[in-house]
């Protein structure tokens, strides 16, 4: 028996349910592929496929050994591109994880001209603020913001993040621009909540901890997004990463206010599973977001203040401003 075409057809027929289907996807015929899960079945000592005349199904044992499969098919794919060297021409499917503001306000602008580089790369974008486990779930390359925690990541950080506060022209002509975080408690505040539904605490360099300031929020929001458009629509002032709000700055949509008082954020960082980041496809797009990340700190660094690096209460919390659900997977 070839036990690694066997386990091939297997994964086949248990994704198509079907023994014809899997058969015409690898040209090979009906018996031959029925003949290759019945030896793999015999060798293993445990049926693996339920074979009705309408349907395949998986047994208990069948769907454990089709995750593991998957995962050395996926680990032998991964090293036969590596040493084909595929870097002149990277390709293939690449799943990408990333926190929906900066997907939504960065990375989507930017995609055009990724896949005019980069054509017969598949990507597979997932906008998402709940922290995924990369290997579990096959994600090729993730964005995260804050310490990276979970074991058996390789980590490339790439820029940081500040913590800015802006609101629109319209509503510091209606309200007036406060001076100092203090003045913030005579203000309209837009706040996020992180996932738990906690309330937000804004940070601000000592002596305005979230303990003297007390702010109380007109609105809010559970996503990122939600203060950021409000504000722009003149709804009040929001407390938010310099990057997200970047476009909106130069556009003349919002303005910074309190720049005196910047706090210095969370680090941003590429994390790939240690087994794939060596991959044409995965360098290419890494090399590509760490370069839109520099690039939009360059335009920051034009309109922003250079921090306070003394730590501010509360710090741990800023990377809730690119993704309200930061925790790592145990």
């Amino acid at each position: 028996m070839d036990q690694l075409l066997a386990m091939k057809v297997f994964a086949r027929v248990a994704e198509r349910g079907s023994f014809g289907q899997a058969a015409d996807e690898l040209d090979i015929s009906r018996p031959a592929a029925s003949s290759h899960v019945a030896a793999l079945e015999k060798h293993l000592g445990a049926r693996l496929l339920n074979r009705t005349t309408r349907r395949v199904s998986l047994t208990a044992e069948g769907a454990e050994f089709l995750r593991r499969t998957r995962r050395i098919l996926e680990e032998l794919h991964d090293a036969e591109e590596t040493v084909r060297d595929t870097r002149s021409k990277p390709q293939g499917k690449l799943r990408v994880d990333v926190p929906v503001a900066f997907g939504r306000y960065l990375l989507l602008p930017a995609l055009p001209e990724f896949t005019r580089r980069y054509p017969l790369i598949e990507l597979d974008l997932r906008l998402n603020d709940r922290v995924v486990d990369l290997v579990a779930e096959r994600v090729d390359v993730a964005l995260r913001v804050g310490p990276i925690r979970q074991a058996g990541l390789v980590a490339r950080r790439v820029a940081q993040v500040n913590v800015v506060t802006c609101a629109a022209p319209s509503y510091l002509e209606d309200h007036g621009e406060p001076k100092t975080p203090d003045d913030l408690r005579q203000h309209r505040l837009l706040g996020l909540t992180g996932a738990s539904g906690a309330p937000p605490e804004w940070t601000f360099p000592p002596p305005y901890t979230p303990k003297r300031l007390g702010l109380k929020f007109s609105m809010l929001f559970n996503s990122v997004e939600g203060p950021i458009i409000a504000a722009a629509a003149g709804l009040g002032i929001t407390h938010t990463a310099d990057l997200i709000v970047a476009e909106y700055v130069g556009r003349g949509e919002l303005k910074l206010i309190l720049e005196d008082f910047v706090v210095p954020g969370a680090p941003i960082s590429l994390v790939y599973p240690s087994a794939g980041h060596q991959l044409a496809k995965v360098r290419v797009f890494s090399d590509f977001a760490a370069d839109l990340l520099l690039r939009w700190n360059e335009v920051v660094r034009r309109w922003i203040k250079e921090p306070s690096r003394t730590p501010a209460p509360g710090a741990a919390q800023v990377s809730a401003t690119l993704a309200p659900d930061s925790r790592e997977p145990t």
